[in-house]
């Protein structure tokens, strides 16, 4: 099997040692915030002095700038941010925009990017991903998450991207990244083509775009991390957005990833069981239940017979004996792949009929580590399953009038 595109290795358990040697230049490394709040601002500008004592560090901060000391090491750039975001959660077009533009006016040659909540990011963490900057184009943050956080990246963006796209890392939305110059540029050019139509909020997928461009790839252990939550706002109404957001990046990138290719080795992650606990998932099959009444016929023009009748088990399961095969959801997310490509019903109906069949994914994950299987283990399974069935979606992408057995 032919070697993926993108090298990526794995940066653990970085220490912070008493007297670091200066990683970059003089000023080569930029280091691109979002807007904070002031007490948050404070923290980090305190944290990235402790990573970088040796280092003149530039950080770019839509923020009033405080007075620093003498002795500091941080020089602050104040920029003004092309639209306030209404997704701080997440990074989005205007920061890659903001980043790679502040980056060639300072003559910076890396980069990171730090999303909100930043300030409880360790020194050392900081710095082991500056540090990945000097040997990869993209250093992309891995989380330690508990077993009930980060679902919809582990049932659909993490398999999707790395059965799709060859890569590894466990977080393809991650929200702090190292970036080469030229990383920085790729994915300005890829926002620009948003900002310019007023989508600054718009996600921009940094694996895909490294894999595509055959940059090399690094993942950074980052934690403790404190993540940011969505805005009180409807499962339906994100799971659309980031969902179709991925959809269109992989319809966008067809000719690159239908192309034959392997996958990385997988790095040793922990595989720690999970409490042994009764998992509430009553509300979530309840809507599961409800929807295969009401949305079968929506189900039946994305869906394929087999599909179709795995949901009929599915749909009268006790709850404590409640499981999805990882083969059907892998061939239940590359079917609204498809027909978000084909547009074979609206997209935001589309979109909203995914939200049932993921809720029942989430019971069938939670009930499954409930037994006593470790998370992570369900997760690495469920990716090969998305990366044996990749043929099925190539097939299906070429011939889309025939349904596969």
């Amino acid at each position: 099997m032919a070697s993926a595109q993108t090298n990526t290795d794995l940066a653990s358990n970085a220490t912070n040692t008493p007297h670091p040697q200066p990683l970059h230049e003089a000023a080569s490394l930029l280091i691109s915030l979002v807007s904070l709040p002031q007490e948050a601002f404070e923290i980090t500008l305190a944290n990235l002095a402790l990573a970088f004592p040796n280092d003149t560090v530039l950080v770019a901060t839509p923020d009033a700038a405080p007075q620093l000391s003498s002795g500091s090491p941080l020089r602050l750039i104040p920029y003004t941010p092309t639209a306030v975001s209404a997704t701080p959660w997440v990074l989005t077009a205007a920061d890659y925009v903001n980043t790679y533009k502040l980056a060639q006016e300072n003559h910076a040659t890396s980069c990171l990017l730090l999303g909100s909540e930043c300030q409880s990011l360790q020194p050392e963490a900081v710095r082991a991903l500056a540090k990945s900057t000097l040997t990869a184009d993209l250093s992309i943050a891995h989380y330690d998450l508990g077993p009930r956080e980060g679902l919809v990246n582990s049932a659909i963006l993490y398999p999707v991207t790395r059965a799709l796209f060859g890569t590894r890392p466990r977080f393809p939305l991650a929200i702090d990244l190292g970036l080469s110059l030229r990383m920085a540029n790729r994915l300005a050019a890829t926002a620009q083509r948003y900002t310019a139509t007023s989508q600054d909020d718009s996600l921009i997928w940094p694996l895909a775009e490294a894999a595509t461009a055959n940059f090399t790839v690094a993942e950074v252990e980052i934690n403790p991390r404190t993540l940011p939550q969505p805005a009180a706002r409807d499962l339906n109404s994100l799971l659309a957005q980031i969902a179709g957001s991925l959809f269109a990046d992989v319809d966008a990138k067809a000719s690159f990833w239908q192309r034959a290719r392997g996958t990385q080795p997988a790095p040793l992650l922990p595989q720690t069981s999970s409490v042994a606990e009764p998992p509430e998932t009553a509300s979530m099959l309840e809507a599961f239940r409800l929807a295969y009444s009401n949305l079968h016929e929506i189900w039946s023009l994305v869906l394929p017979p087999n599909s179709l009748l795995g949901l009929k088990k599915l749909s009268i399961m006790q709850p404590e004996s409640f499981r999805m095969p990882d083969n059907l959801w892998a061939r239940i997310v590359y079917d609204f792949v498809l027909a978000y490509r084909l547009r074979t019903i609206n997209r935001g109906h589309l979109l909203g009929a995914l939200t049932p069949l993921y809720l029942a994914w989430v019971a069938s994950h939670l009930t499954l580590i409930s037994t006593g299987t470790a998370p992570e283990k369900h997760i690495q399974d469920l990716a090969l399953a998305f990366e044996a069935d990749k043929p099925y979606l190539v097939s299906r992408w070429r011939w889309p009038d025939r349904f596969n057995p």
